[in-house]
């Protein structure tokens, strides 16, 4: 029984889960506002966000979205996601049998001299980044990959000078001939 009440509240704990919705849409101004206010007026949080238009002719656009909840609250978005008037259809790319393919792209920062330049230099190519800036004093690194690849690439540059990062956010595409 939790205190201060009469009646017993059983506590009922899901896992947490990680997954990657992809929201096709009309493209046309204000689409976007009303997703994203569908997200915050309920609470839900967004842990990454993109969106491109996808089909110029019929003037339909992709939003990305990667949030973090429980099974039921997943369950939840996509309900009231597909409830929406401009949007079209909304897939779990998560829940897919075949995983889809996840890209994000990462500018990297770095800083250093001597030994630490020469050991950030040797990371990245292992890690396949390429230089895109350099200067004496630092480099800018330029990465795609899964976002699990990124960070790690970020946690090991920590230690040789890591100034700043931006990143895209993750998009995402179900394998095979099917849309969405």
């Amino acid at each position: 029984m939790q205190k201060g009440s009469a009646y017993f509240i059983e506590e009922v704990t899901s896992a947490v889960e990680t997954h990657t919705l992809s929201v096709l849409v009309d493209n046309e101004p204000g689409v976007l506002a009303r997703v994203i206010g569908l997200f915050s007026g309920r609470g839900y949080n967004i842990d990454s966000l993109t969106v491109s238009e996808t089909s110029h002719e019929e003037h339909i656009s992709r939003i990305t979205i990667v949030t973090t909840a429980t099974p039921q609250v997943i369950q939840q978005i996509r309900t009231q996601l597909g409830r929406l008037v401009p949007v079209h259809e909304v897939a779990d790319l998560s829940l897919s049998e075949i995983k889809p393919l996840e890209r994000e792209l990462a500018l990297i920062k770095v800083a250093g001299t001597g030994e630490k330049r020469v050991e950030a230099l040797r990371l990245a190519d292992a890690f396949r980044a390429t230089v895109i800036d350099a200067t004496a004093e630092h480099f800018i690194f330029e990465m795609t990959g899964r976002q699990q690849k990124i960070e790690q690439f970020i946690t090991i540059m920590q230690p040789l000078g890591l100034v700043e990062v931006c990143r895209t956010g993750v998009i995402a595409l179900k394998r095979g001939q099917d849309k969405t």
